[in-house]
Order: C-alpha cells, then structure tokens, then sequence
C-alpha cells in the first residue's frame, strides 16, 4: 500500500463518523478544506484579520479537530485566493472578488461573477430612513452596570470550549448605548453571520410581500416541482423549514455549500417525505430555494443585489454588508452574509420597529409577528428563533433573564441578534465560539445584566 492510500484511510479515521456514513469519505474530507478554504478567504480579505489566527480558530470547530494535524492552508495575496488541503490533497480553492467576497472553485468552470457597480449600489438615492445609531467613535458605556455587562460578555474561559467573543453592541430606543470589540476588529469591521444570514433573506421576502410580489400562502414558484405533489409546498413552507423535502440539515448543508455549484439547484431535486407543514427539520437548502425566489423576482443576479441594497441596506443605514453568491449567480440565503457589529443591530431594529424605519414600512404589517411565531411544537419562527413557545429551550431562555417576546437571529459559533421589542432593545453578539450551545448562557447573562440597566 503506497503512502498516498494510508494517508487516505488515516484521514477517512479523522472525520467525523456521522459525515463518513452520509457522505462518500473523500467527499467528507473536501468539505473540511472547503470550510477552512473560505472561513479564511473571507476573513481575511473582507474582515481584514489575521490568517494564521483565522485557521487557528476554524480548525477547532467540531468536525475539524480530528484533522487539524493534516489540514493546510495558502494565501496568495496577489491572486485574493486560499488554498486548503489535507496532507496536501482533496483540496479546496477560495476566490475573493471585490464587494461580493468570497466564492469556492470546484474544477475548472469558472464561476458567474456579478457584474454589479457595488459602490454605486452603496450610495443610496435619499437619506436613510434610520438615522445615525452613534458616533464614529466606539461608545464606551457610562454606566458601571453596563460596563461590567460587557467585562462579563469578553470574559475568557481558562479551558476550552473558549468563547472567542469578538462584538458586543447594545441598542437602546435606536441608539448605541454600549459596545466593545476584540483586538483588531472595529465599529466598520465586517463580520461573518453564518445563518444569521437566513434572517435577511426572511426581511427581503418581507419586503417583496410588502410590495405585492410575493405572499407566504403562495406556491412556491419553483418551475420543477410543477409537475408533482412538490407543488403544494407554500412559501411559508420554505420560511418555517416544513416542506417535508429531504433536507435535514446533516444530509445536504455541508455537501450543498462546500461541493456544490449551484445551491439552490442541488437542493430543488429533493424528494418528499412528508406533508408539507406537517413535519419541521432545520434546513439550509430550505432557506436557499428562497434566495432563488428572490433573485427570479428581482430579474437576476444583479438585479438580486440592487434589489437588497436599494429596499433594506440602504434605507436601515446598513454600509459594511458584503452579500456572497455562489457559483451561478444565486445569492447564498443560507449563510455567509458579512456585516459590521452595528448593522446587525441596525437590520435588528427594523424588527424592534415592527418593520416601520422612518415612518415608511418595509415589512408586511403582519410580517414581525409571523416571524416570531412558533413553528409547531418548535421555538423556530420563520427565519428566527423565538421565544414564544412553549418548548423548553425557549422556557429555559426566559427563566435566564431573555424576555418572553425576545426572539433572534442565530448563526454558527454564536452570532446573535436579539430582538426585544417589549424593551426596545437590540443586543449583537458576535464571536467564533465553539460551545455547542454558542455560548447562549453567556448572552442571556449579558441580556439580563442590560435589562436591569435600561429596565423595563
């Protein structure tokens, strides 16, 4: 048996049992570089932070600690790219475009970049419609309290899991009124949100159902599934993740963004195997068919992006967004949209302000509350988690100190938008945690320690 095999089966032993069984193991062990590939492409060439720190941080993720020996990473920064590897093979390529971040190679086909004016998008025709949420500066909190919220909130673990915390900004009645960074990061810098991003997809479906085009009682408009029980799925159906596809998280995320072209066309092809609205999985793809309804109904691509910028960036104020899209055009709903620390919280005030920035609404009258609704017997909404259920997750988050309306925006090792519009009140939290809770217990001290500030 030659080297080159060994290695192979040595690195087949290090991956995760669970993406060895649904996934072929070579296929397993691309997805590990893919995710090494672009955390880093992204990071640093749209975050501005170091590389080295940057790979030091992913490889400790669940699923990758097992192969952090074998894994290998280049950046050429003339080229903008990031090679990963393990043991120098089932490599994966990361392509930094300028404004549009970061998109994964898979083989020689090139991929469709979008041929969008992005500083010209950024420009907006009018003023914002939110007004300044603070100063150029950092806004130190004046309040002891409120200082000592976010002392607690950076506070490091001596062991791990560590909590990595890298944002904290709290918004109150629409302004700052604390924040803090780690080193390196700033009030401008673009952060990774992970699945935070589905929550932005569920805002530009709002917007369209605002405007007419689009309704949650509506088939999906999906060409493919005309012709077959497919076609009773509603986009309500996609927004609460109750399509009844074959689309359970563990089976199609990773192969879906890390392996796949074309996102949205790897997960049309999935079967029923269930009632539509009658059974919930958290899925990825779910969210990724809706990044396709929204680009067929902006016109395209580049219509796609104009549209995000012209009818939600812009008018929240939102400046340090990067919107990813994967190899055919199609915007990534699923994950990876970029923002500072303060436009997440400014995107979070538009659901405090039930959808109403500047006496204008963008969001469907109905839309805040339906977002925030229970999804079945679950504490998922449409596009957020909330706690207005009755499950237990969220009666353990009210118990520590989040708010019975609260209800949130949730992306991978942690990022958090909370929404509390009983309290008028937005706290970011964004970091690199690897606690398989996302460090919920540290942002439910931190909310807690921030209600007894500012009160009810």
């Amino acid at each position: 048996m030659g080297w080159r095999k060994w290695v192979v089966v040595g690195l087949v032993l290090a991956v995760p049992a669970a993406a060895c069984i649904i996934l072929r193991p070579d296929r397993a062990i691309r997805i590990a570089t893919g995710v090494v590939a672009h955390n880093i492409c992204a990071k640093t060439f749209v975050s501005g932070l170091d590389p080295q720190t940057v790979f030091s941080e992913t490889i400790e993720r669940p699923g990758l600690r097992r192969l952090r020996t074998a894994l290998r990473f280049y950046v050429d920064h003339t080229a903008m790219s990031v090679d990963a590897s393990a043991a120098w093979m089932f490599g994966s390529r990361a392509v930094y475009h300028e404004g549009l971040g970061c998109v994964l190679r898979h083989g020689t086909k090139e991929p469709y970049i979008l041929k969008s004016d992005i500083d010209a998008l950024k420009v907006p025709k009018s003023p914002p419609l939110l007004g300044e949420i603070a100063g150029p500066d950092v806004v130190a909190p004046s309040n002891p309290a409120l200082k000592a919220a976010l002392e607690h909130a950076f506070e490091e673990r001596a062991e791990p899991p560590f909590r990595r915390t890298k944002a904290v900004v709290v918004v109150h009645d629409g302004k700052v009124i604390a924040e803090r960074y780690a080193s390196g990061i700033g009030v401008n810098t673009p952060l990774l949100g992970f699945s935070m991003t589905k929550s932005v997809i569920n805002a530009l479906i709002g917007v369209l159902t605002q405007q007419g085009l689009v309704t949650p009682s509506m088939p999906a408009p999906i060409p493919e599934w005309r012709g077959d029980l497919r076609r009773e799925i509603e986009v309500e159906h996609l927004l609460r993740m109750t399509t009844g596809l074959a689309l359970d998280e563990t089976n199609s995320f990773s192969e879906m963004v890390y392996l796949q072209d074309d996102m949205a066309g790897f997960a049309v092809k999935a079967a029923l195997v269930a009632p539509p609205g009658t059974r919930w999985a958290y899925s990825s793809p779910t969210t990724q068919l809706l990044a396709r309804i929204i680009r067929d109904a902006a016109g395209g691509p580049e219509q796609s992006l104009a549209f995000a910028w012209r009818e939600l960036f812009n008018p929240l104020g939102m400046r340090d967004v990067t919107l990813e899209f994967d190899a055919t055009g199609t915007l990534q709903g699923s994950t990876n949209m970029l923002a500072s620390a303060r436009d997440w919280a400014r995107f979070g005030l538009l659901f405090v302000n039930d959808g109403v920035v500047g006496g204008k609404r963008l969001l469907h009258e109905d839309w805040v509350d339906f977002s925030a609704a229970a999804t079945l017997d679950t504490d998922y909404g449409a596009g957020f988690w909330t706690n207005r259920s009755e499950r237990e997750s969220a009666r353990s988050r009210v118990r520590s100190g989040i708010p019975r309306d609260a209800f949130f925006a949730a992306g991978d090792l942690g990022q958090r938008i909370m929404i509390m519009p009983s309290q008028r009140l937005v706290v970011v939290r964004l970091g690199d945690s690897v606690d398989p809770t996302g460090d919920i217990g540290g942002l439910a001290r931190l909310v807690k320690e921030v209600i007894a500030v500012v009160g009810p």
